[in-house]
């Protein structure tokens, strides 16, 4: 049986969740996984269950060996400290989105990395069902424009969880809707391509207790179409969707919903439990990882474009 080692770096809730699910790929494909934890902290308790995925916790990198993959979901504001840490000790990075924080947009990620080093960056929206029947229609539309809207309460994202304690809340933490939903601009990037000019208003508008940015809207202009974002941590309601303006009619895709609503009112549905997407994710890392896959679907250097237009810059 196929044996594969991957460090984790946080195990946190995404972290948690990326451990789970590569248990669970390396199992279908029928490969022993043998994962371990860098963590700054041994006396602080993991989650229920997450000692008994592990193999070993270290806090010393530098006494590390060698991984055929690495999984930096610690803090966003972390992750470059992360990568220097463990630079040259795994065959393949898988990095949580953000690459970087707001105040580290000037980092070059080929830094902090070896040359030729395999890396991808998250970016789970592109592999839900509803996402990739769009990417499968989109070269028969002719969009005029795109409205973008992802609008959800803060205090609902983990429940349990004071909201006032995440990194979400705050600023210096890597926070902030305006970075922390890069969804939206790395989807839009991946269907059209960087835009040629982007404005961006936010600001905290609503009661809730962060020093984070709670709304950021956009209007964005490639040379065939126009665009317009909204994303706020304060909606009552989930909602996140893309609709097109079209010239035979309008598209929608609800990723709420998981449907895809065609120009002549046909409703298709894709409707699937939220982590589905995130298998999808893993299984192709790991292929990546093992050189199934030979480029990889968002390195490094998009990443850190993508950030740079969520937050407002032009690039």
């Amino acid at each position: 049986m196929q044996t594969l080692s991957a460090l984790f770096i946080g195990l946190g809730s995404i972290g948690t969740r990326h451990l789970k699910n590569l248990h669970a790929i390396c199992a279908r494909r029928g490969i022993r996984l043998e994962a371990d934890a860098l963590r700054s902290d041994l006396s602080r308790p993991l989650r229920p269950g997450v000692a008994e995925l592990l193999r070993a916790q270290a806090t010393d990198a530098a006494a590390l060996g060698q991984y055929d993959m690495a999984f930096i979901t610690n803090p966003t504001s972390l992750h470059a400290d992360a990568l220097k840490a463990i630079r040259g000790k795994a065959g393949a990075l898988f990095i949580e989105k953000p690459i970087f924080s707001a105040e580290q947009t000037g980092l070059d990620p080929a830094d902090l990395m070896p040359a030729g080093q395999k890396a991808y960056v998250a970016a789970p929206m592109r592999w839900c069902g509803a996402m990739l029947a769009l990417k499968k229609l989109l070269p028969t539309l002719h969009p005029y424009c795109a409205r973008v809207i992802c609008s959800s309460y803060l205090p609902d994202w983990r429940p349990g969880v004071d909201y006032r304690t995440v990194y979400s809340a705050h600023r210096a933490l890597g926070g902030g809707v305006t970075i922390d939903l890069i969804h939206e601009w790395d989807y839009l990037v991946d269907l059209f391509g960087t835009p040629e000019e982007v404005h961006n208003f936010k600001g905290t508008y609503s009661e809730l207790e962060l020093d984070s940015d709670d709304l950021s809207v956009y209007i964005a202009r490639w040379p065939h179409m126009l665009g317009e974002v909204h994303l706020d941590y304060f909606g009552r309601g989930y909602r996140r969707s893309i609709e097109l303006f079209c010239r035979d009619g309008s598209v929608v895709a609800d990723f709420g919903a998981g449907t895809l609503t065609l120009p002549d009112g046909t409703v298709q549905s894709y409707a699937e439990d939220v982590n589905e997407r995130y298998l999808r994710e893993m299984d192709y890392f790991v292929g990546y990882a093992l050189g199934e896959e030979t480029e990889s679907l968002n390195p490094p250097a998009t990443a850190c474009r993508v950030l740079k237009l969520t937050l407002g810059e032009l690039v």
